[in-house]
């Protein structure tokens, strides 16, 4: 499987909302996970820590709406831009998100993902 092939399936799950198949079908058991923020999750690695980082997400944020577009690949790497309609739970203050994700591809597996926002 290509990048752009797998860059395509995987966006794909995105936009259906299905986040936790995508990443379990394409991260690398060791991928490392970079946010754009201080603390505990600013790192992840590994794909339960990931995964985790990810459920925590959805637990305290309430989505209104969400989109993704993309994928723009280049090499072994591709983007993904999501906007989404969100409240965080902490401060009950409705707010737009836009994001880009790059994702790193070896091996047919992701191995690194990194947020911009």
């Amino acid at each position: 499987m290509t990048t752009a092939e797998l860059a395509k399936d995987f966006t794909d799950l995105l936009k259906q909302g299905d986040h936790d198949g995508a990443a379990a079908k394409y991260n690398a058991d060791n991928v490392v996970s970079y946010e754009a923020m201080d603390g505990p999750m600013a790192v992840c690695e590994g794909k339960e820590a990931v995964r985790q980082k990810g459920a925590w997400w959805f637990e305290n944020h309430e989505v209104h709406s969400a989109s993704a577009e993309g994928p723009f690949v280049n090499g072994d790497q591709f983007a993904v831009r999501f906007t989404m309609d969100i409240t965080p739970k902490a401060t009950g203050e409705r707010v737009t998100m836009d994001e880009i994700g790059l994702y790193t591809v070896k091996n047919g597996k992701i191995v690194e993902e990194r947020f911009y926002y």
